[in-house]
């Protein structure tokens, strides 16, 4: 087997690397007000504007061009300011002005585990000796409280029900903003995908491998031998590159692509990305509710630094974008997914499977993979949200009040799994 990709985690990634640039968060609807202020007191003009681009797509090389780019729809911009223009806009920062905060562009990674293969065939191998060498006795007792890959599921969509489901996501948009695609990939050949990189000087295809594994969890339907893996395997794919191949991005990409998704009338956006910033984003919360209130649901990644005792990070602590945690086959908490905090919006919403999660990755890199990590379950929950979406015709912060309402409470506490293990319609 070919060596798999190691990711920047958030375990071991900086807390605050920056880009030099700043973020803007407009007040409702003040985002023209909120420009000519940045023109009065920062002389910012000229900016790059997403709704000039088709789809509302930037071209974000155009950030660094342009000296920075604004997004309507999220109501926020991306700007580049000497710090006499930074001490000049804080001062007209506040409820009555057209701008409500600025605050450093920050880096994101993509929140991947990555145990190395051998240690995975070794985790699969014990599992499957487990199973052959129980009595029946044991066999049932197992059964009830853990999940094994078989012939035709993996053990997530087993534990999720989505085994018992007849839903596919049918009708429904859900972009992923990651690293991109393998849009070579046999397995969804056929699929209505569409497809935009938000990253400079690289294309949407794949060769990290983290997006094309989210992709197949989330909106993907089986292997080649008839196994599946994927949840909402009829969905329409929004593939958004926010991450380069080495699997970091930056603020300004990862809203392009949120700009891009929600334009474009995504029901779901899933985000297997973040950082170890414990205080929450203005922005971020901010594009979270304007997102739930024009119909779509955010789901992010908890953050795999919970053996260091890290809590959710930067973007899944926002209130308003759904944070998941992790659990591996018998229904425990993964070591490494994060706990709540203490700041606002810092907790764990629901949780899904994250341990040994078997999906796509690109052909070049073997066409299959287990991967860990909490970037593993958000898709679980983003695949699961496409059903609902596709059965209720809620979307939302109702979509957000069935997928907790209807999770499976859990003998654990909420500050690790939020409201329970996620389950299908």
């Amino acid at each position: 087997m070919s060596e798999q990709p190691s990711f920047p985690i958030a375990e071991t990634a900086p807390a605050d690397r920056t880009t030099g640039r700043y973020i803007i968060t407009f007040r409702e609807d003040a985002v023209t007000e909120g420009l000519a202020l940045l023109s009065d007191q920062a002389g910012i003009t000229g900016l790059a504007n997403a709704a000039d681009f088709s789809d509302s797509a930037l071209e974000c090389s155009e950030i660094e061009a342009t000296g920075g780019a604004v997004f309507p729809t999220l109501g926020v911009a991306v700007v580049s300011l000497e710090e006499g223009g930074v001490s000049s806009i804080r001062t007209s920062v506040g409820e009555n002005s057209a701008v409500l905060a600025i605050e450093p562009e920050r880096i994101f990674y993509a929140i991947e585990e990555g145990l190395s293969p051998e240690y995975l065939r070794g985790y699969r191998d014990a599992v499957d000796n487990l199973y052959q060498k129980a009595t029946t006795e044991d066999i049932e007792t197992i059964q009830k409280e853990c999940f094994a890959d078989d012939t035709q599921f993996t053990w997530g969509l087993k534990a999720t029900k989505v085994d018992k489901s007849l839903l596919t996501g049918s009708g429904i948009k859900v972009a992923v903003l990651d690293t991109g695609m393998d849009l070579l990939h046999p397995d969804f050949a056929g699929r209505s995908i569409v497809s935009q990189s938000f990253v400079p000087g690289e294309s949407v295809q794949d060769t990290n491998s983290h997006g094309t594994h989210c992709i197949g969890t989330a909106c993907g339907f089986q292997d080649l031998n008839g196994r599946r893996y994927g949840v909402a395997y009829e969905s329409t794919i929004y593939v958004g590159k926010v991450l380069s191949n080495a699997g970091s991005g930056d603020s300004g990409w990862i809203l392009a692509g949120m700009e891009w998704a929600i334009a474009n009338g995504c029901q779901v956006i899933s985000m297997s990305l973040g950082n170890t910033t414990r205080t929450p984003s203005t922005a971020y919360e901010t594009v979270g509710r304007r997102a739930l209130q024009n119909g779509c649901l955010i789901v992010a990644a908890a953050g795999n630094n919970g053996r260091t005792g890290g809590t959710v990070g930067q973007p899944a602590n926002s209130p308003s974008i759904m944070a998941v945690g992790a659990l591996d086959n018998c229904l425990a908490v993964a070591d490494f997914s994060a706990k709540a905090g203490r700041s606002p919006g810092a907790k764990v919403d629901i949780a899904a499977p994250g341990v040994d999660i078997y999906s796509s990755v690109p052909m070049e890199q073997e066409r299959y993979a287990a991967y860990n990590g909490t970037s593993m379950a958000t898709p679980h929950v983003a695949g699961l949200a496409a059903l609902y979406a596709e059965s209720t015709d809620k979307r939302g912060s109702q979509l957000w009040q069935l997928l907790t309402s209807r999770a499976l409470p859990l003998r654990l506490p909420s500050a690790s799994v939020g409201s329970g293990l996620v389950q299908a319609p």
